[in-house]
């Protein structure tokens, strides 16, 4: 937390193929040591096999993926007179996002197909039909919100 003034928030471009901010928010997200080409190779390429497995347009395939993947809820640790509680709390809507970019990039990398491309596109399109690893991964953050319900009241 800043003490002199509050921190503005950067304003993210859209991407130059699509045009959409949550792409370039993505490939934001997948580059690495600063290669930015790189990332939007990777990133064209799996929708390429998207649009080509799917036979459907890839950014609404990627955008049903993302709600899929996006969560409602998730635990922080608040710790109350020496012992430590798992509290539900409602996501930020930014942050939502985050998450859900963070976990299909994550589960996208431990696949099995080979190159990132492949891995990517397999991620993309098994989270749009509500299946695979980041998909599950959401589920089980909500279960934990579900199972920690009775905190609730601990919320700051």
């Amino acid at each position: 937390m800043p003490r002199r003034r509050e921190v503005s928030k950067r304003v993210t471009l859209p991407d130059p193929k699509y045009g959409s901010k949550q792409v370039a928010r993505f490939i934001n997200n997948l580059l690495r040591k600063g290669k930015k080409s790189a990332a939007e190779k990777i990133m064209y390429g799996a929708f390429q096999l998207i649009a080509d497995r799917t036979k459907d347009d890839p950014l609404k395939v990627f955008e049903k993926a993302m709600e899929q993947v996006k969560p409602a809820l998730e635990v922080k640790s608040k710790r109350v007179g020496g012992s430590t509680y798992q509290v539900p709390v409602e996501i930020r809507p930014d942050r939502k996002i985050a998450l859900s970019i963070r976990w299909l990039i994550n589960y996208a990398k431990h696949r099995g197909e080979k190159g990132m491309v492949y891995k990517l596109a397999a991620e993309i399109m098994d989270a749009a039909q509500g299946r695979g690893a980041s998909v599950k991964k959401r589920e089980e953050t909500h279960r934990m919100a579900e199972a920690n319900k009775a905190f609730a009241h601990f919320r700051w």
